[in-house]
């Protein structure tokens, strides 16, 4: 008898988005490989997929690691559409990249026009305590505010890299699992509360 197909692995797309030089591409690049690359040339927009098992499953994940300081916000834009879940990085010693995360937010909220997308608020480079700027109150304020979930990573130690993917795919796959029983009929939880605010 043939053997039966197994159904291929879930895919979980996930998208990198920060200023340029906060460490996106070296937390993508340690996940993916176990190594700590320090001078990474700037990334146009690399593509990573990987075979995980996450909760005992197995999964794939695919990274798109998208360059900080594109100017293209056409590209962005699609880039953000393919998305499922996103990794929203600045570095805590560059109050700027911190403040570039809110128009991040809003570009991604724009594009999916969608208030509970996955996303996590990643502080990278929590190695370098002694040259902080961005103060954890401000990080986690801002977190709340957004209802997302914040922490801080080291794509060189490799403090929580793994915990800031895994803990977005379980997002991802719950989102997901929340959108086939929406669409078998049942009501979507979450979704009438976007029209909170309107101004008659």
């Amino acid at each position: 008898m043939a053997p039966r197909a197994t159904a291929a692995p879930t895919l979980h797309k996930v998208i990198m988005v920060g200023s340029g030089g906060v460490g996106k591409s070296a937390l993508t690049l340690q996940f993916m490989y176990d190594e700590f690359v320090e001078d990474y040339e700037p990334t146009k927009a690399d593509s990573y997929r990987k075979k995980v098992v996450l909760d005992g499953e197995e999964v794939q994940i695919d990274i798109l690691d998208t360059a900080g300081q594109e100017d293209y916000a056409a590209i962005r834009d699609n880039y953000f559409r393919s998305g499922e879940g996103f990794l929203c990085v600045f570095s805590i010693t560059e109050p700027e990249s911190f403040d570039a995360t809110q128009e991040f937010r809003e570009q991604i909220l724009r594009v999916k026009n969608d208030e509970n997308i996955p996303f996590l608020l990643v502080g990278n480079k929590s190695d370098l305590q002694e040259k902080r700027r961005v103060p954890l109150d401000a990080c986690t304020e801002r977190a709340a505010a957004w209802r997302v979930p914040y922490v801080e990573t080291s794509a060189k130690t490799r403090d929580n890299v793994d915990k800031v993917f895994f803990d977005l795919m379980r997002e991802i796959r719950s989102r997901k699992s929340d959108d086939s029983r929406a669409s078998n009929g049942q009501v979507k939880k979450g979704k009438s509360k976007r029209f909170k605010c309107q101004i008659l």
